[in-house]
This record gives structure tokens, C-alpha cells and sequence, in this order.
């Protein structure tokens, strides 16, 4: 495709360095597993809300125990580089300089570069890709302490497997705490933590090995939103808080004057000693960049440089094709911007390290559906060719990085965001390649000297109709080979019209079968819902029949029961009745019987023999005169009364 617009470029240079990328935490998973200790995205993403899907990186591609296969599967696409990043954590897992170093992570690593150069891959190395050590956080608060964490970076990047040609730092602006300060502090210790790392690797491993050591920098390109100052303004405000922020520093060896303006104090300063380290840190410049935004003045978002970011047009239209994130557009005329620019302000050849799109909704397509990924080629295709535009331009380009060589743990986005030009079950860590590797794989064999060439075909640069200037219209040309050219040139158009008109055909049937389809699946989906929730209503419904009979049985039991306890109370209560009457009708009988058979009659006079009076009164004690009354428990009418009467000359008994 590029090769419509790359005039006298018809290849890359050999050395061009062409592939895939990856990052350590988003791909490894086995986060407990080969010594690795914890990073500060382990905790991040486990806390609740901090992803969109509620997923975190503990799985994640399963590459750490995938990646022979991973090889096996770059191998097949034929890539020559992969870059990729390692864990920190996994080589020292508490990440400081006095800490002890992970053997077996090492061990990982090395054989994983090994394994790379076996399959003829170059190995292009991130030494730290967001993954800061816990322990460092807890210890000291990370990349806030300066003169902790640029040790222990350097440490670290020394202790890593031998770095190849070329490595990366790429940095992370992730803080918590105070969001107007912290910031600078961050991005001021990460930028000489960087430095020293170079200096490390200058002084200790370029002289035996040759390599290059460098930065890699996340930025998109901004434009003007229209022509007036103050959005003219807002973009250059933009790019600065984007790019120059870091690069700046590294390339020029001060910070941009915007920044040091709207931050004032709060803005570190650097001594003489540090930007000396930092100035020139870099044998390149790394470019990770997505998209294009149009810039308006007045945000209030200070680290986003007081800037309003749009993807639509004063006209109402929108830059280009919207991805699943938000944040992101296809607009390959920026991407050519953005190469002019960096090469412009900053002199250094360009390494693409990252660049993608994320197809909407892809994750929630089947796998057939997900792997014909054309909005994904059509990214790519044109912001290959706006590379070959840049190139025209006369911009130094040395690699290009597709991201990304898997589906992967999308940071903050979770799994729901892919990127990959391979598909990746989550649930099985199936791969399989989509549509879009097998295009960037082809456009790289044909575009770059080196890679094995499918079966020649005709050059479509070479007959195809060339602006017309000096060099492509010599006068000398004669008449029959201009006509010749022209005929080869108007019958490669029409070929190419009806190519083009049958593509067209052929994607719309296409597109009316898959959304037919779509279409029965989602009213199959539906029926199997209404059928399931019919089956769970009838249950339900059966379920409350089977509870009312049950509520009447326990009721009538409780009748049951109650009448029975009443029975029972009513015929005790009979019974304790009966017994007393029959108990108090026995013991009168017996009084009246011993008290009859003590009695006799002597003189006419009536007198008792025994017992003694004092035995039947409750007291004799010297009175003239003492009763005793016994009440028998019968009825009133049959009571048996004993007056006993004493008197000093005589003694009276009568019973009445």
C-alpha cells in the first residue's frame, strides 16, 4: 500500500527492526510464581473499582508459562524483532539495591532472549514498563525519593539479564497523595533514575557489547482545533505536557519554559551534576503513540497543560475511525505529524515502539467474528503509509512495533480493551492469529530488504501513473514507450477499478451475512432466555403450591394439638379435684372415728381418759378457759365441730 506514495522508497533498509510488543505485567500472570515478588500494580488492580472489568493481572496471558509457544507462534509470523519488558519485581523481588537478587527470574529472562536470537528474533528490551516493586513503594514512596530509587534503579538495571541492542526505560507518571506537586517530583526522579541507568550501561556494557540504550515516551499529536491564538497555543501546551515534559530534559537539556511557567517552584529544579546526567541520555528517541487529538484552550486539568481534547471537527465530522477506548481515533495524517515533529525538535532517529487500535467491541465477538479485524488493517495500513510519508520527508526511522502481539491485561481498561493482532481465550489461552498479523507480516516482508519474498509480481509502482515532474517525464522518453506506458497505466486502472468494485461486493455480502447471523444468534440468545425463564417460573410457581399445602397440614397439626392439650388439662384438672375431695372426706372420717372411740360415758357426766387436753389444744398455758377448733375440709353443711371448755370445778363435752 505504501508503495503508491513512497516514489524512489520501495524498501526499508535490512536493518529496520519490524514486529510485535508486549509488557511484562500485562502478559506474564504467574504474579506468586519463579520468585516474583509483588509490584504496585498487583495491589492497583486488585483493589475494587480501579478496573473496568474487576480483573487484575494475575493470569493475564499466561506468557510467563506460555512462552515457548509464544516464540513458536513469532517464529511462524516471521517477525525479526519483539519487544518486550521485564518484571522488575521478578528480578529482585523486593527491588532494592541491598535486597537479594531472583535467581530463577534471571534464569527466565536469559533463556527467553536465548530463545529469541534462536529464532533469529532481536530482542528489543523494556527494562521497566510501569512494574515499580511494592516493597519500594512501602519502604519509601517509589519514585517520590530521589535518592533511594535512582539507586536502586541503576542497581536493578544493572543486575538484569545483559542488556541488548537496543533497551528501553519507559516511565510511569503514577502518583497518589498531592496531585499538584507529586507529579513533578515523579517525572524529575524518574528522569535521573533513567539517566544513571544509562551512564550504567554506557560505562559497563556498550564497550564489550556495541549496543544502544534509550527512552521510550508515550505521546500522541495534538492540533489546533481551529486557527485562533489561543488553540494554536493549546496544542503546542498540549504537546508539552505530553511528550516535552521527558524529552526536553534528555534532548535539549531543560525543561519546556510553558511547564516551568504554569508549575513555578513546584517544578524541581536540576543541579549542574544532574542535568549534565540527563542531557543526551538517550541514543534515540522511542515513540509510543495512538491517535490525534484537536485541542481547545481553557481545561482545567493542569497536567494535561489547561487543554480541552476533541476528536471532532468544527465541522461536526470526527478525524477518523472511533476505537473501543474513548481516547482513541485512527488519523494516520497525524501519526506523519508526530514523526515531523519529534525529528524536527529533537534530531534523534525514531524507534515506533508502540502503536495500535483497539477494534469496537471485539471482545464481544466470537472468535470467527474477531479475527477478520479490518478496522485494525486499515490502522495499520495507513499509518504505514503515512511512515513511508515521513521517511519522504526526510525523517530517520528505524523500527516500527505493532501493538500489540497478543490480547492482553490492558491495564485500567482490564480485558474488555484488545489489541492484539492475535486473538487470546482468556479462559483456555487459545491463540489464534488474526486477519491483522498475517497483513503486517506480509507488508513486512515486502517492504524491508532481507525478509523471504513471496513469488514476484508485477511492481504496481512501476506502471502505475506518477506525478508528473523533470525526473518521472525526461524529454528524451520516446513517443512509443510513453504510449506504452500509458496503456499499461489505464489498463492497470481499470483492473484495479474492478479489483476494488469486487472487494466492495464482496465485504458487503460479507457484512449482510455476518449481521444475518448476528442477527438468529441474538434471537436464538432471546428464545433460550424466554424458555428459561418460563422453566424457572413454572418451578416457581410449583414451589408455592408445595408451600401453601404444607402451610395448611401445620395448620390443622396445630389445631390438633391444641385440642389435645386442652383435653389433657381439662381431665387432670378433674383428677386433682377428685383426689382432694376424696383425701379431706377420709381424713375427717378418721378424726371423727379416733375421737368417738376415745370417748366414753361414766356417772351421766361425759369424760375423756387420755389423751390429755393439752395434747388437743395449741396451748394449756395456766388460762382459765382454752379452746381448740378443728375445720374439717368438707362442705359447711357437713362440718364436725369439737368445743372443748375447761373450767376450774368442772368439765364439759358436747358434740354438736
Amino acid at each position: 500500500m505504501a508503495s503508491s506514495i513512497a516514489g524512489s522508497i520501495k524498501r526499508l533498509p535490512k536493518d529496520f527492526l519490524a514486529g510485535f510488543a508486549t509488557a511484562a505485567f500485562q502478559v506474564e500472570g504467574s504474579v506468586n510464581e519463579g520468585g516474583r515478588g509483588p509490584s504496585i500494580w498487583d495491589d492497583f488492580s486488585r483493589t475494587p473499582g480501579k478496573t473496568l472489568d474487576g480483573r487484575n493481572g494475575d493470569v493475564a496471558t499466561d506468557s510467563y508459562r506460555l512462552w515457548k509457544e509464544d516464540i513458536k507462534l513469532l517464529k511462524e509470523y516471521g517477525i525479526r524483532a519483539y519487544r518486550f519488558s521485564i518484571s522488575w519485581p521478578r528480578i529482585i523481588p523486593l527491588g532494592g539495591r541491598n535486597d537479594p537478587l531472583n535467581e530463577e527470574g534471571i534464569k527466565f529472562y536469559n533463556d527467553f532472549i536465548d530463545a529469541l536470537l534462536a529464532a533469529n528474533i532481536t530482542p528489543f528490551v523494556t527494562l521497566y514498563h510501569w512494574d515499580l516493586p511494592q516493597a519500594l513503594h512501602d519502604r519509601y514512596g517509589g519514585w517520590l525519593n530521589k535518592e533511594e530509587i535512582q539507586l536502586d534503579f541503576a542497581h536493578y538495571a544493572k543486575r538484569s539479564p545483559d542488556p541488548v541492542d537496543p533497551s528501553a526505560v519507559h516511565p510511569l507518571l503514577r502518583t497518589g497523595g498531592d496531585s499538584k506537586t507529586e507529579p513533578y517530583i515523579v517525572a524529575h526522579n524518574l528522569l535521573i533514575s533513567h539517566a544513571l541507568a544509562v551512564k550504567v550501561y554506557r560505562e559497563e556494557f556498550k564497550p564489550q557489547q556495541g549496543g544502544q540504550i534509550g527512552i521510550t515516551l508515550n505521546g500522541d499529536y495534538y492540533m489546533p482545533y481551529d486557527d485562533s491564538p489561543e488553540n494554536v497555543a493549546s496544542a503546542q501546551h498540549a504537546l508539552d505536557y505530553h511528550i516535552s515534559w521527558y524529552a526536553d530534559p534528555i534532548y535539549l537539556g531543560y525543561y519546556p519554559e510553558y511547564i516551568a511557567q504554569t508549575a513555578g517552584d513546584r517544578l524541581p529544579k536540576f543541579t549542574d551534576e544532574e542535568i549534565a546526567l540527563v542531557h543526551g541520555s538517550s541514543d534515540f528517541y522511542g515513540m509510543n503513540t495512538y491517535t490525534t487529538d484537536l485541542t481547545k484552550a481553557g481545561g482545567d486539568d493542569e497536567m494535561q497543560g489547561n487543554v480541552i481534547y476533541t476528536f471532532t471537527r468544527p465541522d461536526g465530522t470526527d478525524l477518523g475511525c472511533q476505537a473501543h477506548c474513548g481516547w482513541l481515533q485512527a488519523y494516520a495524517p497525524g501519526f506523519r505529524a508526530l514523526l515531523n515533529y519529534l525529528w524536527k525538535r529533537y534530531k534523534m532517529p525514531i524507534y515506533v515502539t508502540e502503536n495500535g487500535f483497539a477494534v469496537k467491541d471485539e471482545n464481544d465477538l466470537t472468535v470467527e467474528q474477531a479475527v477478520n479485524d479490518v478496522d485494525r488493517i486499515n490502522y495499520f495500513a495507513g499509518n504505514l503509509e503515512a511512515l513511508f510519508g515521513a521517511i519522504e520527508d526526510g525523517v530517520v526511522i528505524k523500527s516500527y512495533f505493532g501493538w500489540s502481539f497478543l490480547d492482553n491485561f490492558e491495564w485500567a481498561d482490564g480485558y474488555g480493551t484488545r489489541f492484539g493482532v492475535t486473538h487470546v481465550n482468556y479462559e483456555t489461552q487459545e491463540r489464534t492469529p488474526k486477519n491483522s498479523a498475517r497483513f503486517l507480516t506480509k507488508w513486512f516482508k515486502d517492504h524491508i530488504e532481507g525478509y523471504t519474498m513471496p513469488p514476484e509480481k508485477p511492481d504496481a509502482a512501476a506502471v502505475a501513473p506518477t506525478k508528473k515532474s523533470p525526473r518521472h517525464n525526461p524529454s528524451n522518453v520516446l513517443r512509443e514507450k510513453q504510449n506504452t506506458s500509458e496503456d499499461l497505466g489505464q489498463s492497470f486502472r481499470i483492473e484495479k477499478s474492478k479489483l476494488q468494485l469486487e472487494v466492495f461486493r464482496k465485504a458487503e455480502e460479507l457484512a449482510r451475512q455476518e449481521e444475518a447471523l448476528a442477527q438468529r444468534e441474538e434471537d436464538i440468545a432471546h428464545r433460550e432466555l424466554l424458555i428459561a425463564l418460563k422453566e424457572l417460573e413454572r418451578r416457581e410457581q410449583a414451589l408455592a403450591r408445595r408451600e401453601e399445602r404444607l402451610a395448611r397440614r401445620e395448620k390443622a397439626l396445630l389445631k390438633r394439638e391444641a385440642a389435645l392439650a386442652q383435653a389433657v388439662q381439662k381431665e387432670t384438672n378433674s383428677v386433682r379435684i377428685s383426689t382432694l375431695s376424696l383425701a379431706k372426706t377420709v381424713g375427717d372420717l378418721n378424726f371423727i372415728d379416733l375421737a368417738s372411740s376415745k370417748l366414753f360415758e361414766k356417772g351421766g357426766e361425759t369424760v375423756s381418759s387420755t389423751p390429755s387436753l393439752s395434747s388437743l389444744s395449741p396451748s394449756t398455758e395456766s388460762s382459765d378457759t382454752a379452746f381448740f377448733e378443728h375445720q374439717s375440709l368438707l362442705p359447711p353443711q357437713q362440718t364436725t365441730k369439737l368445743d372443748f371448755h375447761l373450767g376450774p370445778m368442772s368439765q364439759k363435752a358436747a358434740v354438736a
